[in-house]
């Protein structure tokens, strides 16, 4: 299953991710958020969509691996694909049909959220 993570750019962008290689996806304390990471397998497809500043989703990145021995605090490692040739800005991703009843957009504050094949598809394809 492919996911979408909210990072704040300010903090930690894509631009980072890429700079770093592979990092630990962490700092999530929401428990439906925590429930998604534990679930997580290696090589699911991800994109990483930058919040508050942008509000845009930017690259891509897949899971290397999932360590979920601490449930507060599971260890998700993940590395970079690649930047989206056009990046998704949040207008156009509440506009778009297929993500009419999305939990990016019932639950809008979670920063792990998943996403059918068709809306990975369509936020990653130009």
């Amino acid at each position: 299953m492919p996911y979408l993570l909210k990072t704040e750019p300010d903090k930690y962008s894509y631009d980072d991710l890429l700079r770093d290689g592979e990092t630990t996806w962490d700092g999530i304390t929401n428990n439906q958020a925590l429930l998604y990471l534990r679930n997580m397998k290696k090589g699911e497809k991800l994109v990483i969509y930058h919040s508050n500043v942008g509000k845009a989703a930017i690259g891509t990145a897949k899971v290397v691996s999932v360590e979920g021995i601490d449930p507060k605090n599971p260890n998700v490692r993940i590395k970079p694909v690649k930047r989206l040739k056009h990046e998704k800005t949040l207008a156009e991703i509440r506009e778009a049909a297929i993500f009419k009843g999305s939990t990016l957009f019932r639950q809008f504050r979670l920063s792990v959220v998943p996403l059918t094949d068709e809306q990975y598809d369509w936020l990653t394809l130009s």
